[in-house]
Formats: C-alpha cells, sequence, structure tokens
C-alpha cells in the first residue's frame, strides 16, 4: 500500500516558508532563554546539555518508508544507573528540574534546529519513537504522510493524558486539511497549554506515557510473538540508520 495523500498550496509552498522564518526569528528573540536553560542543564545535570534521539520523520515517497532523523531535545533526565549499570527507570531518573523542563515544554527548544534543518515543521504530527512507528498500522503510518510538527492538534487536545488511539486519530483529523488557519490556532493553543494548564505531561501512571507496543500489550490487543517480531523491525531500523550516519 503506496502511503500518499493530495497536499495543497499552503502545505507545499508556504508552510516551510513560515517555518525558516519564524525559527530564525525564534532564535533571535529567545537567545537568552536558550543560554540560560542551557546553562542550566549544565550545572544541574553535566553533558550532554542536548541529547538527540532517532525519530520517523516523512515517507519516503520512493521507499514508502518514513525517513529517520535525530531529534534534538534539552536534557531532562540524569544518567543513574543502577549496580549493574543499567539506566534506572524514568521515574527515577527525573528530578524535580526536569519536570520543569517538561512541564513547560522548554525542553523541546532545541527542536527548532530539525525545523530550519527541514525534518520537522512547527506545527504537524508529532515525532513519536521509531519503537512506536513498527507498531502502526497503515492507516496510522498516514501521519507520517505529513512533516512532524513541534506541537500538533494531539498535544492540544491532551498530549500523553489521552489514549495512542486517541493521539493517533488527532493527527489523521490534522492531515486531512492542513490550512493556514488551523496552524495558528493550534500555534495560539499550544501557548496557552504550555503557559497556563501545564496538562498531559504524562499519562497519570507514568512519567512518560507507554509506548505504544506496550499500550497495546497491556491492552491484549497484539500477541508477545508479534510484539518482539516488531521490536526486532525497530532494531533492524535503527541498526540501517546509524550504518549511514
Amino acid at each position: 500500500m503506496r502511503l500518499q495523500r493530495k497536499k495543497g498550496l499552503y502545505e507545499k509552498y508556504v508552510k516551510r516558508a513560515l517555518d525558516i522564518i519564524c525559527s530564525l526569528l525564534a532564535l533571535i528573540v529567545f537567545s537568552w532563554l536558550y543560554l540560560l536553560v542551557a546553562i542550566t542543564v549544565r550545572i544541574k545535570m553535566g553533558k550532554p546539555v542536548v541529547f538527540k534521539q532517532p525519530r520517523p520523520g516523512m515517507i519516503d515517497p520512493d521507499t514508502n518508508r518514513e525517513q529517520i532523523f535525530n531529534m534534538y531535545k534539552f536534557r531532562s533526565m540524569s544518567d543513574a544507573r543502577d549496580k549493574n549499570g543499567k539506566l534506572l527507570p524514568d521515574e527515577k531518573r527525573l528530578g524535580r528540574f526536569g519536570k520543569i523542563l517538561r512541564a513547560t515544554s522548554l525542553d523541546e527548544l532545541p527542536e527548532v534546529f530539525n525545523i530550519l534543518k527541514g525534518d520537522m515543521s512547527i506545527i504537524g504530527p508529532r515525532p513519536q519513537l521509531v519503537r512506536d512507528m513498527v507498531f502502526m498500522n497503515s492507516e496510522q503510518r498516514m501521519r507520517h504522510t505529513a512533516k512532524p510538527g513541534l506541537s500538533g492538534l494531539a498535544q492540544v487536545k491532551g498530549r500523553n493524558a489521552i489514549t495512542w488511539e486517541e493521539k493517533i486519530n488527532w493527527d489523521l483529523k490534522y492531515i486531512e486539511k492542513i490550512s493556514f488557519l488551523r496552524d495558528m490556532q493550534i500555534v495560539f493553543e499550544t501557548i496557552r497549554v504550555a503557559l497556563f494548564r501545564h496538562e498531559g505531561i504524562s499519562d497519570g501512571e507514568h512519567v512518560s506515557a507507554l509506548d505504544y507496543g506496550d499500550a497495546l500489550l497491556q491492552a491484549g490487543k497484539i500477541k508477545k510473538e508479534k510484539y518482539d517480531a516488531l521490536l526486532a523491525y525497530e532494531t533492524q531500523i535503527l541498526d540501517e540508520f546509524y550504518k549511514q550516519k
């Protein structure tokens, strides 16, 4: 199944120009904030100040597969490990400062460089983990026919406080008609949510939402054999990505 859809003039020609202009303005106007957060992260948690993580981008029409890119974020968790050298659970590694970064979305600031590079857009479906992508069916992967965004419709409708199915459905609703007006509405709603409501950072039970595959397995919607096979596929995708770097 070829994962393609028709795109309007705004998405084809205008959206990218606005992304570049707005990102450059953000870097200029908020350079002091970037510097302040970077210095504080360095003092509180040490190096690296910014970490990168592979995420699925837009689907390449030639291969019909998502293009993987490194997404940048300010570090919000420590590298605390147990006696065997294994990283502790997120709950143990996310301190008070990290929680503030996430609650205010300040950890997302470095993604402006992904926007400038063309990996992301200001508004679009949030780039999930590669691990989440491999558990999506063809219909759900249609969300990847749009450039992933710093914020999106799912983020202003509940972020991690809503179910995976709801998140993906909001993303699919967004790509039905991508327009300047809708993007502006999401921008203003994102600011309101980030500054005044601080909601949806977690799913209510975990510091971060469950991975999609784990949520499916927990709900009995996928068998363990398929779960393991898709995790192996994720490893294959990431191995290919790292070999190209």
